[in-house]
């Protein structure tokens, strides 16, 4: 960090910026690793996409998910480290060697395609496969520019990018954040698209929690951040659709970049936000959406409480529930989801089950325990 502080530093050196003479520990588990899936590997090798003509080249060391990017396709994913299993798809033929699960051979389904690599020519078959550019990620050390704290659990972090630095994103994507070993926390953006020379990050304290609690706790205007961004496929479609946003915590920052976008670029596409917390406190930047639902008559605010307190005379109980009470029929409305793991399993399930919505239009960024190293508090 740029400030003098007792607490270890949270800056870390991008592997570019690592001097050539230090050096530096590559775990053992790494280098077994590397060297089952590379040893004999010197070419890349060839992916196909069962029902289709695409296919792409798998650089060795690359899993099927990176080398999809940047061959210029898009797979869906979130976490990136085989926790979420936002990228799992099916094998159809060929062996793939799995990061921390071995090696797989096709026929077979639910494999991990941000973690896989092909040991030869493989045949795969992803739940959605589309033509997009290749991500521009920027490795940034970033200034703390604000810190506020709008609820006890909860941290909004000002990040300001070096003078003249930009990093473009779409709204509903979210960043890493780079801690002093080497491992990473994903947070949405929060900001809007438009401002792309800073990142405002929504962290909500987890108990324990190596960022969180132990990093953030600590952190100081002038301290120094690295990260890494974009990453994420949550972003809205180009369809005019209505949409219902779903939020439980700080699941509203993704969702909060995706409101002000649209209103930033004055698009009226019907939007309804049901944000899910435990009590009103915890709805910590609550007047934003009231303040876009007073302005704009395509935006509608819902908050829903699980435990509110005697006197609260809104929504309760969960926010997929909330839903269904407001819209019996969601056949033709998508769905954005973002917040609890528990959240978004059971918005898709009760939400296709009961309201008719089509499973492809239900798009979920689910935040898990940061025992598998992918949390967004």
């Amino acid at each position: 960090m740029s400030s003098p502080m007792s607490t270890p530093a949270l800056l870390n050196r991008t592997p570019g910026d690592r001097d050539a003479n230090q050096p530096q520990e590559t775990p053992q588990r790494e280098i077994e690793q590397n060297a089952t899936t590379t040893a004999n590997r010197g070419e890349a090798e060839l992916v196909t996409v069962a029902g289709t003509e695409i296919e792409f080249p798998c650089e060795p060391g690359q899993t099927v998910l990176e080398a999809a990017e940047t061959a210029g396709w898009s797979i869906p994913y979130s976490c990136r480290k085989g926790v979420c299993t936002s990228c799992t798809g099916g094998l159809r033929a060929g062996e793939l060697a799995v990061r921390g699960r071995g090696t797989i051979s096709g026929p077979a389904d639910n494999v991990l395609l941000c973690r896989a690599e092909p040991l030869g020519p493989v045949e795969i078959e992803p739940r959605r496969i589309e033509r997009r550019e290749p991500p521009r990620r920027k490795a940034l050390t970033t200034v703390v520019h604000r810190i506020r704290r709008p609820a006890p659990r909860v941290t909004v972090l000002d990040l300001r990018f070096p003078i003249g630095r930009r990093a473009p994103f779409q709204a509903g994507q979210f960043l890493n954040v780079t801690l002093p070993d080497g491992d990473t926390r994903p947070y949405s953006l929060a900001n809007s698209p438009q401002h792309n020379d800073a990142a405002e990050l929504h962290v909500r304290t987890e108990p324990g929690g190596r960022f969180s609690e132990q990093i953030v706790g600590e952190l100081r205007r002038g301290d120094l951040v690295s990260v890494e961004t974009p990453f994420g496929e949550f972003v809205l479609d180009d369809t005019d659709a209505p949409v219902i946003l779903l939020a439980t915590g700080t699941g509203f920052a993704p969702i909060k970049s995706m409101v002000q976008d649209q209103i930033a670029r004055r698009q009226t596409r019907r939007m309804h936000l049901y944000w899910g917390c435990r009590t009103a406190d915890d709805l910590y930047l609550r007047e934003l959406p009231e303040k876009w639902a007073a302005r704009h008559d395509w935006f509608r605010f819902t908050p829903v409480l699980s435990r509110p307190a005697p006197g609260w005379r809104g929504a309760t109980g969960w926010v997929q529930q909330a839903v269904l009470a407001d819209y019996p029929d969601l056949a033709h409305v998508h769905v954005y989801a973002c917040g609890s793991e528990a959240m978004t399993t059971q918005a898709l399930a009760t939400l296709t089950s009961e309201a008719g919505l089509r499973e492809e239009h239900f798009h979920a960024d689910a935040f898990v325990p940061a025992a598998g190293s992918l949390t967004t508090a």
